[in-house]
């Protein structure tokens, strides 16, 4: 019986479709040396979390990777073609939890939420209330998203339809917009808007897009949103900006390396709202993600191709 190795939990629906046609196993962390030590037995490998640059190395038998949502950057994708290791990705699974956390963001930044919820537990009550004079309603701001995609085309129509917002929208065709989403250049965005969404892939175009001259064009009220991949910003600059107070302020669920080292500039920042990459992680998209993800899984296993397969080249090779 092939076996897959489960990166983190998925939803009991999909751990069960899996055990129905192999042994699955679950690491206990997503530590690198875990995650190379499962992996040296495994057939295929679930993930949500990074895996090693030389897990294909450590780990010969694999044959297929599943990413439990869409970030292929999580997979050095150019070692498993080389290695013969086909890699899908779900592309949308996880669309609405990710734009109603966006959402959720700009109403948490715009009425200082985390100030006023720290404050009530250890300051009087009038001094936490206080701090709600600093408040807005978004109605009537502008929402630029970078990046509108399946994600951003979502946040769009919620901004939009829901809170009465104006959105502007970037990417590389901007006339595939959503009708809710005015197309802009990047820097008019960046100078109009109150809430900036990143939910761009990280390309070698991509990678580092917000550093300190596109940073410096926004709006000194504005807050930067990240949702889409870490190294998209250049941490050292926006760090320079919110310790400046250059713009209002940032929620982050995704970090240039990754994973935030303790003693990291940012955990310092007071006006930073910072998340463990959870934006797609709700009960309901991981019901969806974990049943289609195990459905690729078995299909590699089987020797078929995944319905989303990332390196068709690797087909090429195995037939050369």
């Amino acid at each position: 019986m092939k076996t897959v190795l489960l990166t983190d939990p998925i939803a009991l629906a999909g751990e069960d479709l899996l055990s129905r046609a192999a042994t699955v196993v679950r690491a206990p962390d997503s530590d690198p040396a875990t995650i190379r030590r499962l992996a040296r037995e495994a057939d295929g490998v679930i993930i949500r979390s990074k895996l090693p640059g030389d897990i294909f190395d450590a780990a010969p038998r694999l044959r297929g990777v599943v990413v439990h949502g869409t970030g292929t950057d999580l997979v050095p994708l150019e070692s498993a073609t080389a290695h013969g290791v086909q890699v899908a990705n779900l592309p949308g699974v996880n669309a609405q939890s990710v734009a109603e956390y966006c959402a959720m963001a700009m109403l948490m930044l715009s009425r200082n939420i985390l100030a006023i919820a720290d404050a009530i537990r250890s300051t009087p009550r009038d001094d936490a209330r206080r701090l709600g004079a600093d408040a807005h309603e978004i109605a009537g701001m502008t929402l630029g998203i970078v990046g509108v995609g399946e994600i951003g085309g979502r946040l769009a129509k919620i901004a939009c339809h829901g809170f009465g917002m104006k959105v502007l929208g970037h990417q590389r065709r901007l006339d595939r917009l959503p009708i809710e989403a005015e197309p802009a250049q990047l820097g008019d965005l960046l100078s109009k808007s109150d809430f900036v969404v990143l939910a761009c892939p990280l390309t070698p175009q991509t990678r580092h897009l917000m550093n300190q001259k596109s940073i410096s064009l926004m709006k000194p009220g504005a807050w930067l949103i990240n949702i889409g991949r870490g190294a998209v910003v250049q941490e050292e600059a926006l760090v320079e900006a919110l310790r400046g107070k250059r713009i209002a302020g940032a929620m982050l669920d995704v970090y240039e390396h990754y994973r935030l080292e303790p003693g990291h500039p940012l955990l310092a920042l007071d006006n930073v709202i910072l998340t463990p990459h959870l934006a797609a992680v709700t009960q309901e998209s991981r019901a969806r993600a974990s049943v289609a993800a195990a459905d690729e899984m078995l299909r590699i296993l089987r020797g078929e191709r995944p319905r989303n397969l990332v390196n068709p080249e690797v087909l090429r090779k195995e037939l050369t």
